[in-house]
């Protein structure tokens, strides 16, 4: 296998990656804020990752690598739930109804990533977690003179940083004008960042040197980075959205504090994510939540090929099109492969496709070249080591549909024996229009969903056919 290079946005070029100790690899990724359901541009970075983590484990052994994903549950957002769940009446503490928003939100999270195969962490940090550590961060900013107190926050000062703006590469004009959202009058610098914010009875907050209150975004990453990781470690990675100015912030408090560290010597941030060609907004009626296309019948080994058919850094388009694709692609590969022994060992070329900046899209058009040739035992390690087994990645129907599907599919076989053809066409059409694509063959009828399966169609409609009860 070819030496891992991976792009460094911090440096603008591929790297030959040098970890800082091959025994003990160390990755950091910016997990889910945990107040809803994760939607596919979330799980965009945690499927992209997660195969960054399968393949440094495979470079350097399973135990040499960390692997730390946080969880924010420390977040605006997280409270303004908890203020509708309270305004409609429940009389809990405001923390304990902060904690079943999290504790659910983060099980709907695993439970949906274990259904795109994605490997749990090696560390999971919660902020709340890590509050203790954060103040300590802080303190020591204040005192070495790179953030000050004022009117119960506590801000970096960004002008203590000559080298502020490196990571992002972004002009002084574009910086300022992205931090005019954030103007204050207490600001000494328009560009200074929260570090600490005061906490009124209503919001959950935290005793501090400055008075009940609750750390800023950025903090929290810095905090869990050097608990976990240290000072200086190998792989930062997260959204492109996040480069500035979350990660900015993030090596400026870090590297002040610790003047003697590298903080992360590389940084992967994945693209953009689209659907059918326009931004993804509740506004648009486009917002996809991982389990709304599962609901749907789109398996998560179709969500994760489709994720990984665009390299992780260029922008992703989400369309039916390229969902409908990775869905006949994997059923083709999983027949290939159905025989042929598990654990086998990856071939060469898609693992060199993954030494070439994590190249999925390359890594697939060698797993299509393994198909052609009929190597069933390359193609099934490649899609064990992908996560794109059938076993990971089990196909799923929401009941009452899987319920109609084998009835309707009864009653059609049930009137084809009767020579009633117009019916039986009649229901393989009510079927194809809901997006079940069904094969006969001497072994019986075989049936799955594609990308427009909607459960809705299989029973309502005035030209639909209608279920018979059983007799």
């Amino acid at each position: 296998m070819k030496k891992p290079r991976f792009y460094n946005t911090k440096t603008r070029v591929r790297e030959v990656f040098r970890p800082l100790d091959a025994d003990n690899v160390r990755l950091y990724a910016c997990g889910p804020t945990v107040y809803d359901r994760a939607h596919i541009g979330n799980a965009r970075p945690a499927v992209v990752f997660d195969l960054l983590f399968r393949f440094l484990r495979l470079c350097y052994g399973d135990d040499a690598v960390t692997y730390v994903r946080n969880i924010t549950d420390i977040d605006d957002k997280i409270n303004d739930r908890a203020a509708l769940i309270m305004d409609a009446g429940d009389i809990r503490p405001l923390l304990a109804i902060i904690r079943d928003i999290t504790d659910e939100t983060i099980r709907w999270y695993h439970e949906d990533m274990d259904t795109l195969a994605v490997l749990r962490p090696t560390h999971e940090p919660r902020a709340t977690e890590f509050v203790p550590a954060m103040i300590a961060m802080i303190k020591k900013l204040v005192s070495d003179g790179h953030a000050y107190a004022a009117e119960g926050h506590v801000l970096f000062s960004v002008g203590s940083f000559p080298k502020y703006g490196q990571l992002a590469r972004r002009s002084l004009e574009d910086m300022q004008a992205g931090a005019r959202v954030e103007v204050a009058p207490f600001k000494r610098d328009p560009m200074d960042f929260v570090l600490w914010k005061p906490s009124t009875k209503d919001l959950p907050g935290w005793n501090s040197p400055w008075g009940k209150g609750r750390p800023g975004w950025h903090i929290e990453c810095s905090a869990m980075c050097r608990e976990l990781l240290g000072g200086s470690f190998d792989i930062h990675a997260g959204g492109i959205d996040l480069a500035f100015p979350h990660h900015e912030n993030e090596v400026a408090q870090s590297i002040c504090y610790d003047p003697g560290s590298t903080f992360a010597r590389v940084w992967m941030h994945n693209g953009f994510l689209r659907v059918e060609g326009e931004k993804m907004a509740k506004s648009l009626g486009n917002f996809l939540t991982v389990r709304d296309l599962l609901d749907k019948g789109v398996e998560g080994g179709v969500i994760r090929l489709a994720l990984l058919s665009t390299h992780y850094r260029q922008p992703l388009d989400w369309t039916d099109r390229k969902t409908e694709e990775a869905r006949k692609t994997l059923r083709r590969w999983r027949g290939l492969a159905a025989g042929a022994p598990s654990a086998g060992k990856v071939p060469a070329e898609v693992l060199d496709a993954l030494a070439d900046d994590l190249n999925s899209p390359m890594a697939i058009s060698e797993m299509q070249r393994l198909a052609g040739a009929g190597d069933a035992a390359g193609l099934r390690a490649a899609l064990e080591f992908l996560g794109l087994t059938a076993e990971e990645t089990a196909e799923r129907v929401p009941y009452p549909a899987e319920a109609a599907i084998s009835e309707l599919l009864r009653q059609r076989s049930e009137a084809r024996e009767n020579r009633d053809f117009a019916t039986a066409d009649a229901i393989r059409e009510q079927l194809t229009a809901a997006g079940v694509e069904i094969n006969d063959s001497p072994d019986g009828t075989q049936w799955s969903t594609t990308s427009r399966f909607d459960p809705a169609k299989l029973l309502g409609g005035a030209e639909s056919v209608q279920l018979k009860e059983r007799a």
